[in-house]
């Protein structure tokens, strides 16, 4: 198996004896350059100082109902569906799921302004029968699993094809000055202060009337490009564009300010709700601009008008999850190039690597043919202090373990629990202490109850505990995961008595919604 190291003296040391066994002197040089980087490269560390099991770790999943197999499906077997999924993603340490609820100008929630989602019922409009809330459904259900619920929503596109009809009432028919058409697709049209209201007036909705942990968008800002086609918007620039001599510049203007309402609106409502978005793998290429990694593809700044650094520098962003979805050795996209770039350029922002689960495991290790890349990919994913994490794409491939992918995850990856890392730059105070431990016996069995700290706003309340168990005479290590027994949105915690005859010792923290961890609280039990 890949070693898994880190910018220490034990990591250079091992990865310093496995290249010299092949006499590689041009790795040696470009190991020791990384651990240099390493050591001197910002950001926020992690809990783990071995990084093999970090105690503090962003491991979501995205769960897509564009083009999905949702469409359709009675109420009560698609609710048994995503029950079933998010049972085995949380039994393989998911601790964030990304659920897409806006995939085209529609809604898989009770919307107050867009048409139920065709890829729910079937028919862009159609009111579910019996009537449900997908998106409540999952934020109650994620959230008694302990993951946090991050709200997916495609701001611009309204039809993946120009074939889909519309529903009577969306916003289109009302102003269809708003949109336009490019390729075989629909968009708002990013230029027009209607469309970047409009936008904000759909996530104040959501923000407002859902308790979710995020608002989230993808790699779809202006649309991809269409071979031989521009994007129609002479019109809008000739309106909108004064005092932008470059086309190109006023279009990154234009996502620069919904990005930054965005953003605005969320902390408005809730300060506690994140922004995050996960834009396409390439911001610039070298050959571009010297800033720029050395790739050879499409970027994001220069097709996708996303000038996704600006927006993590200027903090209009909460978390970023860049989408390198390509194989370590991939020409025009090398994996290993990407990750290292993105987190020399992190801008003091939370960042997350977008994984490919598929191209994870079909490809081989460009050094060991016998295994896939997944190995690799993870020791690098923790090499670096400012990547916290990763997200997958796509959570169905997790759930239905392809490549024995989630077998990895549950037996080494992710063996033990991770937090979901700290957002200290939006909430840095922990909550108070737990209070009132005590063990008792119910007709439930042996638990441990306690009572919440005491919290005057609601970004001091506690909203889930970690329960944390040692031997008797361990040291309490709380930094260690490997101590985590479980974390809990309740007050109570089952233990596993057996004869009474060993001793243990069991220790509480409280979690507020930013992920701030109170001082301990300890308990000393026989089980």
């Amino acid at each position: 198996m890949m070693l898994l190291f880190v910018a220490d003296g034990a990591g250079l040391y091992y990865l310093c004896h496995h290249y010299l066994r092949g006499t590689n002197i041009m790795k040696l040089k470009q190991i020791l350059f990384l651990s240099a980087l390493l050591l001197t490269v910002g950001g926020r560390a992690q809990s783990n100082p071995n990084g093999r099991y970090p105690k503090r770790e962003f491991r979501g999943a995205w769960i897509q109902t564009v083009n999905s197999r949702f469409r359709g499906i009675p109420a009560e077997q698609l609710k048994q569906t995503l029950i079933s999924k998010l049972n085995s993603l949380q039994g393989a340490g998911i601790n964030a799921i990304i659920f897409q609820v806006r995939p085209e100008a529609d809604a898989l929630y009770a919307s107050q302004h867009e048409p139920w989602s065709r890829f729910l019922t079937g028919e862009q409009g159609r009111i579910p029968s019996p009537v449900w809330d997908p998106m409540q459904f999952m934020i109650e259900a994620c959230h008694e699993r302990n993951m946090e619920f991050h709200a997916w929503i495609n701001p611009y596109r309204v039809k993946t094809s120009l074939k889909n009809e519309l529903a009577p009432t969306h916003i289109y028919h009302q102003h269809p000055e708003w949109f336009v058409t490019y390729g075989d697709q629909m968009f708002f049209d990013p230029a027009l202060p209607h469309s970047r209201e409009y936008i904000c007036k759909i996530v104040t909705d959501i923000v407002s009337r859902y308790d979710v942990d995020a608002i989230h968008m993808d790699d779809y800002f202006y649309p991809y490009p269409v071979k031989g086609m521009d994007f129609p918007d002479d019109a809008s620039f000739e309106r909108y564009g004064g005092g932008f001599s470059d086309k190109a510049d006023w279009r990154r203007s234009n996502v620069n300010i919904l990005i930054k309402k965005i953003h605005e609106t969320v902390r408005a409502l809730k300060p506690w709700v994140k922004f995050g978005v996960s834009p396409f793998g390439i911001y610039r290429n070298e050959k571009t601009d010297p800033l720029g990694s050395r790739t050879n593809g499409l970027q994001n700044y220069d097709d996708l008008y996303a000038d996704v650094l600006l927006w993590a520098r200027e903090g209009w962003i909460d978390y970023n999850i860049p989408q390198i979805y390509w194989e370590v050795g991939h020409k025009a996209a090398d994996y290993e190039t990407l990750v290292k770039w993105w987190a020399r350029h992190a801008e003091n922002r939370p960042l997350f690597i977008g994984q490919s689960v598929m191209n994870s495991i079909q490809k081989p290790d460009p050094e060991n043919p016998a295994i896939n890349q997944l190995p690799r990919k993870m020791a690098l994913q923790r090499a670096y202090q400012t990547i916290g994490g990763s997200c997958q794409w796509y959570a169905g491939a997790v759930v239905e373990n392809a490549g024995l992918y989630r077998d990895a995850l549950v037996k080494e990856y992710h063996k033990y629990p991770s937090l979901v890392p700290v957002f200290d730059f939006i909430d840095n105070k922990a909550p108070g202490k737990v209070r009132k431990v005590k063990k008792v016996w119910t007709e439930d069995g042996y638990m441990l109850f306690w009572t919440a700290p005491k919290a005057k706003t609601e970004m001091d309340k506690a909203v889930r505990y970690v329960v944390y168990r040692f031997e008797s005479g361990e040291k309490v290590d709380i930094d260690d995961p490997s101590h985590i027994a479980g974390v809990t949105n309740k007050n109570h915690f089952r233990l596993p008595y057996d004869s009474g005859k060993k001793k243990y010792r069991y220790v509480v923290t409280a979690l507020d919604r930013l992920h701030n961890e109170s001082k301990s609280v300890s308990k000393k039990v026989r089980l």
